[in-house]
């Protein structure tokens, strides 16, 4: 079988050269995401907001309009529909009702009376303030954990200025994510959570493969200038970070057209998610290590990439 290449071995992209273009676009990335979630804030899910959510079923497609009518009569407060996969399948969104679980049942008993017989409940779902609160700090701390152990992680399989490019790369990705569903007001809850820890494990496997290579160039070839070091690293790792990265979008391609409403949004976080980390992988995390302190070769003195761009350049 012919072997199948997506990139040519000996291709030369400048990927270190157009550092500053690409280090511009992130920031001005991570800044509106920031603001996004200041100003606008994030379309909380009932994990972190609490309230009462209802999967339903209708004989035939489900009359939103009416069913919307019927249920915002009842005095419930904010009350939210949308079609849930097929239509005859209807999500129904309402706020954490005043008082304890008594009060919640009730909420329940009064959306049954309203849409009447013929309905079909797949799904209830009830979540405190107390319980969402909690969720909410755990996921924060799920995040804020994992980032902190793959910095120990690179820090003690390579040195810690791979670990601090490796772990910016990683912020970028999940500030730019949370960004996204500011912007696109999509529902942010325990399943993107999930997304977000995924993301970072697909965006610092993709990192550590680069700076494996980076490692490896920095032992063979002690007296070429580092920008073209960096620059030659990532383009001998590119056929197998596009390889892998496509083949991963495939699989989330089919999740999120043929997956179903319930994992649609978790579908959307990782395909962002991959290709914002293949992104940060290769313009963000080599690029950076060029104003840090790097060993040439084990025992080394660290020099900076000026300083062997003039030791290598020729005297006038």
């Amino acid at each position: 079988m012919l072997g199948f290449k997506m990139v040519p071995a000996n291709i030369n992209l400048q990927f270190v050269p157009k550092k500053k273009v690409f280090f511009v676009f992130s920031a001005l990335l991570v800044l509106v995401s920031v603001g996004l979630f200041t100003i606008k804030g994030l379309n909380y899910g009932i994990d972190f907001k609490g309230g009462i959510m209802i999967e339903v079923r209708t004989p035939e497609a489900a009359p939103i309009g009416d069913m919307r009518s019927r249920l915002s009569a009842l005095g419930l407060g904010e009350v939210a529909l949308q079609e849930f996969g097929q239509p005859t399948d209807v999500l129904i969104r309402i706020q954490r009702q005043d008082g304890g679980e008594a009060a919640q049942q009730a909420a329940v008993v009064k959306v049954k009376e309203a849409l009447g017989p013929g309905v079909q409940y797949r799904r209830t779902e009830f979540v405190g303030p107390k319980v969402s609160e909690e969720l909410f700090l755990d996921g924060l701390m799920a995040v804020s954990f994992a980032m902190l152990a793959m910095l120990v992680y690179i820090w003690f399989r390579f040195e810690w200025q791979f670990g601090l490019g490796a772990v910016m790369a990683l912020v970028h990705d999940v500030l730019t994510t949370i960004g996204l569903f500011a912007f696109l007001d999509l529902e942010f809850n325990l399943s993107t959570v999930a997304a977000i820890l995924t993301i970072a494990g697909y965006s610092i496997n993709d990192t550590v493969v680069v700076y494996d290579r980076v490692r490896e160039n920095l032992r063979k070839f002690k007296k070429l200038p580092l920008p073209d070091l960096l620059n030659n690293s990532i383009n001998q790792t590119l056929s197998r970070t596009l390889m892998t990265s496509v083949t991963t979008l495939l699989a989330l391609l089919s999740l999120y057209f043929l997956g179903g409403e319930v994992i649609r949004d978790f579908s959307f976080a990782m395909i962002w998610g991959v290709i914002i980390g293949t992104y940060s992988s290769i313009c963000l995390a080599v690029p950076v290590l060029l104003y840090m302190n790097i060993r040439r070769g084990r025992g080394g003195e660290p020099k900076r990439w000026k300083q062997a761009e003039e030791a290598a350049s020729p005297s006038p």
